[in-house]
């Protein structure tokens, strides 16, 4: 997770998920292999931000329903990984309920953001961060920041993809992640995320 180029990484991946994908759906065992490579890292990155040590369990669940679901699944390396995150929120979500621990919830504010200092971006906050510690931080965040940023930076999501997983407005992912990365740069002392962060969070919005 340590980079702000991961969404940029995932997204230079789609071309060989989505052939991996249209192998694996016609029998092809070796193609989801790839597909499940390409997938699983950011996969488990966001189930840790929800569910902390259990992601390995709940990831294993996710790949059940996506491999029993696979013939299903129309579009392209982009839209499994968003797909795939779908699947793998409701998992989570069953999990927490199972464990009666209501995720917290945050009324996001509407009110006009206030986009400090030139200096920093919010490569500088990840590229800060040890990717268990990360999610250590993540996970201290108000759910709504925690999962927008968690899927635009972890499984690299457009504004749009992400929007659609969480049922809510582009805007509002774009705001939340704004939201969280900034107050992860306070945590971590970095001085500001800039409205250069703001727009890159909310390109193809």
């Amino acid at each position: 997770m340590g980079h702000g180029g991961e969404p940029r990484r995932a997204q230079a991946y789609d071309g060989e998920l989505g052939a991996a994908v249209t192998r694996a759906q016609e029998g092809d065992e070796a193609a989801f292999a790839v597909a499940y490579r390409l997938v699983q890292p950011g996969l488990l990155g966001y189930l840790r931000g929800l569910v902390g040590d259990e992601a390995e369990d709940v990831a294993s669940d996710a790949w059940l329903e996506i491999a029993r679901d696979l013939g299903r699944f129309k579009g392209d390396g982009a839209g499994f990984r968003g797909w795939t995150a779908t699947i793998a929120r409701h998992r989570a979500l069953d999990h927490l309920r199972r464990r009666r621990v209501r995720p917290r919830g945050t009324t996001l504010e509407q009110d006009v953001l206030e986009l400090p200092g030139p200096h920093s971006t919010h490569e500088q906050v990840l590229e800060n961060m040890s990717t268990e510690h990360a999610l250590g931080l993540v996970r201290s965040l108000p759910r709504d920041q925690a999962e927008a940023v968690l899927l635009r930076v972890v499984i690299g999501l457009d504004g749009p993809a992400a929007a659609r997983v969480l049922g809510k407005r582009p805007g509002a992912v774009r705001t939340a992640a704004y939201r969280g990365l900034k107050r992860l740069a306070k945590q971590l002392g970095v001085e500001s995320v800039t409205d250069e962060a703001s727009r890159t969070l909310g390109e193809s919005t």
